[in-house]
């Protein structure tokens, strides 16, 4: 019986889709091999947001697309007028510093939260070590931006998704993503940590994160597909599908 298709859209890179489930794969090594905590895992996913960030503004900064409906945006107290946001190259200048602010104030709440209270809240409940420790996991940084790294060079730039969006939509894309899959991680590192934080119960955490990021990298290069129809863009195609089946 198939319970999970992860269908992937005619354009996606199976290269960054490998890559992507390789640096996943690094917390599970840690995990398994390294002796990582329940907190030094939720540290590299917070690290991972700051890469995710890094590379949504390289989009906003490559976005050729022409926005209709660009929405409303507000600085200092003065809505900015749509034509302005409409257009990619006034809505570049415009929006870059606004999202590298806010996204950045965003990314830095978050991370005193993962750094601080929530180690307190588990060591509480019986399921902390401690904060985490920066130089554990400094070395998984450079796999983050390969991996994230390459799904902009093959998919975003070479497969050509920057001529289907606008620098509006990508400076708003980053932020479901991040809250969804992030409130999904710190939910399941709570039930982790009421049981006490065993291995075997990270290692599923992991791997619910790992299927997480795969369907939600997939779904984005899905609705590129269909921008691209809907605008007569041609992408880059490299037939083929991906599935999880039981």
């Amino acid at each position: 019986m198939n319970l999970l298709t992860l269908r992937r859209a005619a354009h996606a890179s199976p290269v960054a889709i490998a890559l992507l489930v390789a640096a996943n794969m690094v917390p599970l090594a840690g995990v398994l091999f390294l002796g990582w905590d329940l907190a030094t895992i939720v540290a590299l996913y917070w690290l991972e947001n700051g890469v995710i960030g890094a590379f949504a503004l390289a989009r906003i900064a490559t976005a050729e697309g022409v926005d209709p409906d660009p929405g409303s945006v507000e600085i200092n107290g003065r809505a900015v007028p749509r034509a302005q946001l409409a257009n990619p190259v006034t809505a570049r200048a415009i929006l870059m510093p606004f999202f590298l602010v806010h996204y950045g104030m965003f990314w830095l709440v978050h991370g005193v939260f993962v750094w601080f209270a929530l180690p307190e809240m588990w060591a509480q409940m019986g399921a902390g070590t401690g904060s985490p420790s920066l130089a554990t996991i400094a070395w998984a940084i450079p796999v983050l931006v390969v991996s994230h790294g390459a799904s902009f060079l093959f998919n975003w730039w070479w497969g050509g998704e920057r001529l289907t969006s606008s620098p509006s939509r990508e400076m708003s894309a980053p932020y479901g993503r991040v809250v969804i899959l992030h409130v999904t991680i710190v939910l399941g590192a709570f039930a982790v940590a009421a049981i006490g934080a065993p291995v075997g119960a990270l290692v599923i955490m992991v791997v619910l994160k790992t299927v997480a990021d795969l369907a939600a990298h997939l779904g984005e290069r899905q609705r590129a597909d269909e921008r691209a129809r809907t605008g007569g863009v041609a992408l880059t195609r490299n037939p083929g599908k991906m599935s999880i089946s039981m």
